[in-house]
């Protein structure tokens, strides 16, 4: 059994999520809104420090056609960034569909909640993880 943790990369806040792969079940775990790149992987260092993940997810926005926007390739720096880091693999999985399964609530900060589909999606798409 191993931990693996999942990111909804956005631009002022990153959503995280957490599940292990026995159970293969995601769970909300917090967000990181630091100002600053610096804070932000401080505490992203704290979480993985705790939690000692095998993998690392990361969401992967795409327009509904499947084509690449400006926020893609920031997701994708994000994934490469976390692997050159801390040498634990990021797989990226397509987003697409997350931010309508949840509802949306005014003024509610639902990105570990969409952290945590985008984790569930990873464990439904990797059945032997």
């Amino acid at each position: 059994m191993s931990t693996v943790i999942a990111f909804d990369f956005g631009l002022k806040r990153i959503g995280v999520a957490v599940g292990n792969t026995m159970l293969r079940q995601a769970s909300p775990l917090s967000v990181i809104a630091a100002a600053t790149n610096e804070n932000k992987f401080a505490a992203i260092s704290r979480l993985l420090d705790e939690w000692q993940p095998s993998t690392l997810v990361v969401g992967l926005p795409l327009h509904p056609d499947g084509a690449e926007h400006a926020m893609t390739a920031r997701c994708r720096r994000f994934a490469n960034q976390l692997h050159g880091r801390y040498a634990i693999p990021a797989v990226l999985v397509d987003e697409r569909y997350t931010s309508a399964v949840l509802p949306q609530r005014r003024g509610e900060v639902i990105d570990s909640e969409a952290a945590a589909l985008i984790l569930q999606q990873y464990f439904d798409e990797h059945e032997s993880s």
